[in-house]
């Protein structure tokens, strides 16, 4: 959607195939895009990836930090290993997103940070204290960077999705689903163009 409006964009993702491809087809529609693979969890390498795109196209405006993971299990089951797995990527993901793009949004006094938590950062949800406290986190993050940046003209925002339909989403059994879907007033799951539009406001 983004590049639909005019933005360049850079892809990232640890996948390079489907950056690839995601990548390809952006340029056959015409959009400005280039990628690079990126682990969020790694600091070094999400400042690479912005000196990338500096170097592209000489300023980085927004950012859209949306890396996310699940490994679901009651906490009586759950390994200290899948806590901190969830924590890595969605939490100090995020963290390494915004670290990653201040000293060039605070040179240029502009920026644009989005962090996507969810519906779950205040629900809660049974089997998943990993991924409710990775997405609460990011809530609390994103209040404390908005009043850190605001003065540079940086804004900071989350947006909590409830559940949408992604590859992450395909996995609920139909039981779930369909208490899922009763529990939501226009009875679907959200779509991915709900989410983008909200970004590119």
């Amino acid at each position: 959607r983004s590049a639909e409006n005019g933005a360049r964009v850079v892809l990232l993702s640890r996948d390079e195939e489907e950056l690839k491809k995601i990548n390809a087809n952006f340029i056959n529609n015409g959009y400005q895009s280039i990628y690079k693979s990126v682990n969020v969890s790694n600091l070094s390498q999400l400042i690479d990836a912005v000196e990338y795109a500096k170097t592209t196209w000489g300023t980085v405006d927004a950012i859209i930090n949306n890396a996310g993971i699940t490994d679901d299990n009651l906490i009586a089951r759950m390994k200290s290993e899948s806590f901190d797995k969830v924590i890595e990527v969605n939490l100090k993901g995020a963290f390494n997103g915004i670290k990653s793009v201040t000293k060039p949004m605070i040179k240029n006094n502009y920026g644009r940070i989005i962090n996507i938590t969810s519906v779950v950062a205040h629900t809660g949800n049974k089997g998943q204290s990993n991924y409710a406290a990775s997405k609460s986190g990011i809530i609390g993050l994103t209040k404390s960077a908005a009043q850190e940046l605001a003065p540079k003209n940086i804004t900071v925002n989350a947006i909590a999705p409830g559940y949408i339909e992604t590859d992450m989403t395909k996995n609920l059994n139909e039981l779930n689903k369909e208490k899922l879907l009763n529990s939501i007033p226009l009875n679907r799951l959200g779509r991915p163009d709900d989410i983008a539009s909200m970004v590119c406001f």
